[in-house]
């Protein structure tokens, strides 16, 4: 387990979420918030998020939604004691079970409304991180892309809703994966206005029959580039990143 001088202590949602993450390894930026931001759970609803690490995306989906029931399935035991004290930290209700995504623990065996991954998608044949808690996170080629869209589709109750946020070149392979996941829309994620997307998040409903949706980019930042140490985050982002609002109109 991590120690208290191996941790940071870091703020989401202008400091409406305070996460311990390990000053080395694995650390959570802003995909888990735009991923919480957009899956479309109400009050009521299930949630199981694979692979939670710290519990960042499922913690912001917990403080923007009350009422959730929300369960985390998380590989390494040092990342689900980090999860757990988070969510006490935080005030949301956890539950959290250690287990292997190819194999999932039988307490986890149970229908979701919703399911939510932030899956690695660093390129296969990269330089391996020499922290090795940070290199099992990211390790790609252990867990291919359609076993997670796979377990997903397991996990949800007919009708529920997977969303994923991970790598644009992963594109081709997430919708040639799909199999039972139908009603499927993508959001590319732009860095600034006029930039190829880096990054997408992908919905899909299981069951769905809708026609597949290529939807327009969301915009990160403004400007062209980088300007010094400033924010420079438009203000639809602001409101997702600092204000904790959801993606959901930009799904409509």
């Amino acid at each position: 387990m991590f120690t208290e001088s191996q941790l940071t202590d870091d703020k989401f949602l202008c400091g409406r979420l305070r996460l311990w993450q390990p000053a080395q390894g694995y650390r959570a930026a802003t995909d888990p918030v735009l991923l919480a931001a957009a899956c479309p759970a109400v009050p009521g609803q299930s949630v199981l998020d694979l692979g939670c690490g710290a519990g960042a995306a499922v913690l912001c989906l917990g403080l923007r939604v009350p009422g959730l029931q929300l369960a985390g399935l998380e590989l390494q035991p040092a990342y689900a004691d980090l999860a757990r004290r988070n969510a006490a930290r935080n005030g949301v209700a956890l539950e959290v079970v250690e287990g292997d995504l190819r194999q999932i623990p039988a307490v986890l065996r149970r229908d979701f409304d919703h399911v939510i991954c932030n899956p690695p998608y660093y390129p296969a044949g990269g330089t391996p991180s020499p922290i090795a808690a940070r290199a099992t996170a990211m390790q790609v080629e252990a867990v291919p892309l359609a076993l997670w869209l796979e377990v997903a589709a397991r996990r949800l109750r007919p009708g529920g809703w997977l969303t994923m946020i991970t790598g644009a070149d992963a594109l081709p392979e997430l919708l040639g994966s799909l199999g039972k996941l139908g009603a499927a829309a993508v959001l590319p994620l732009a860095p600034r206005e006029g930039r190829a997307a880096k990054r997408v998040i992908l919905r899909a409903r299981k069951g769905g029959r809708a026609p597949f949706r290529l939807l327009a980019p969301f915009v990160i930042h403004h400007g062209a580039a980088h300007d010094g140490d400033r924010e420079s985050y438009t203000d639809a982002a602001n409101s997702i990143l600092r204000m904790g609002c959801d993606l959901s109109a930009q799904f409509s």
